[in-house]
């Protein structure tokens, strides 16, 4: 499994429940009939810090080519408004999971 950790820096203008929200239809919409390049998508997290307004978007991929293919997709689109600035990316090889289903 592979993952793909895209950090923002939220947009102070506006409540974050809101980009929160704003975020998940956007990628409930986009995984329902995904864009060429993440069809490879398993799952998507996104982790939030109220307090500094950063938010984290963990992208799952099964291969590393899916991984390679999404991350080139993602890299070319422009992150939501509602998100902020994207402030980093990385690329991981989970290792291991303990736990969950």
């Amino acid at each position: 499994m592979y993952a793909r950790i895209a950090t923002f820096q939220g947009d102070e203008s506006g409540p974050l429940g809101d980009a929160i929200e704003e975020n998940r239809r956007q990628i409930e919409a986009a995984l329902e009939s995904p864009p060429e390049g993440l069809e490879g998508v398993k799952e998507v997290w996104m982790l939030v810090d109220r307090d500094s307004g950063r938010t984290m978007d963990l992208t799952l991929f099964e291969t590393e080519e899916e991984l390679r293919r999404g991350d080139k997709t993602l890299n070319a689109m422009s992150p939501a408004d509602a998100e902020g600035r994207r402030s980093s990316v990385g690329l991981y090889e989970i290792a291991f999971r303990i736990g969950g289903s």
